[in-house]
């Protein structure tokens, strides 16, 4: 997907309304007219942006019938992806479209101004424990507790057993992939109609990366299952693991899962190895409708197509 300069950049002059406790999160630099590719350099450990133009939405809290707020978290503790970057300003972008206003941050801090947000995207955050602290585990928790969604993207769910409560909430953990290839995914039938996958029955093709995971969420309480992937129709271990113990999970292998568990909601998909997996029609509405439903909003801010 190629990558342009923002249509609202931050304007230099805009001073937020809210309280210095309630703001969202802004770079220490005003960006203006800054391209994605800039943004890229936004990878560090520290990096914090607010890619909307101001609309501060008067006392700051979230809108609770449109989705409007979101932050995305992107820190990591073991394995990196490289292309995480430009995934937090890909997510920037899709979110600007639908008219919410996403904030990114690798700065675990901010988990104390959670009440701004609707929902949290982890982007492949691996090893989450060691992430965080445990005051910063507890307000993660408490907010999800207490009605807050949660959207796992790809490596939320590897190498995370430093943390019980979210390896609970996953319900599985990495065993390997694949490489980028073409499979087929199945629908769910009893889950045809969700707004992430309707419109895709029974059965499509798609190519991204695909992972192995140790275990099947299938049956687990909360859990339902929007889309596995059919085996037969790709190697589903890349040779790199093929000689490290990497297995396959064969006929029941879950690639997108919803659940409602211990008062929130939680959305997972494998999606999100690389921009090039959700820069589609489908991944467009696998995201966003999906972030739609962990927030129980009943539209979007902005009709994406006008």
């Amino acid at each position: 997907m190629t990558f342009f300069q923002y249509k609202n950049a931050i304007k230099s002059a805009c001073k937020p309304k809210l309280k210095p406790d309630d703001r969202p999160m802004f770079s220490k630099t005003r960006i203006v007219g800054a391209s994605f590719a800039g943004l890229l350099l936004l990878g560090s450990t520290n990096a914090r942006l607010n890619a909307h133009d101001g609309d501060d939405r008067g006392d700051g809290k979230p809108n609770k019938d449109e989705l409007t707020r979101v932050l995305i978290f992107s820190k990591t503790a073991w394995y990196r992806h490289p292309a995480i970057p430009e995934l937090n300003s890909f997510l920037v972008q899709l979110g600007g479209k639908y008219g919410a206003q996403f904030d990114v941050s690798e700065s675990p801090e901010d988990f104390s101004r959670l009440h701004l947000y609707q929902a949290v995207i982890f982007n492949s955050t691996t090893d989450i424990g060691n992430s965080l602290n445990e005051k910063q585990r507890k307000q993660l928790k408490d907010w999800y507790q207490a009605g807050g969604g949660i959207m796992a993207l790809h490596a939320a769910a590897v190498h995370h057993n430093t943390w019980p409560w979210w390896t609970k909430l996953v319900g599985c953990d990495f065993n390997s992939d694949s490489d980028f290839v073409k499979a087929k995914l199945i629908v769910d039938t009893e889950n045809k109609d969700h707004p992430s996958v309707k419109g895709y029955g029974p059965e499509f093709y798609y190519t991204a990366d695909w992972t192995n995971h140790d275990k099947s969420v299938t049956g687990l309480p909360g859990v339902k299952v929007l889309l596995r992937i059919d085996e037969t129709s790709y190697d589903p271990v890349r040779d790199y693991f093929k000689t490290r113990g990497g297995k396959p999970m064969g006929k029941d292998h879950p690639v997108s899962w919803i659940r409602e568990y211990e008062g929130g909601r939680f959305f997972y998909t494998e999606l999100g190895h690389e921009v090039k997996s959700l820069a589609t029609k489908f991944g467009h509405q696998h995201l966003m409708e999906g972030l739609r439903w962990i927030t129980k909003t009943k539209r979007f801010h902005r009709d994406p197509n006008k």
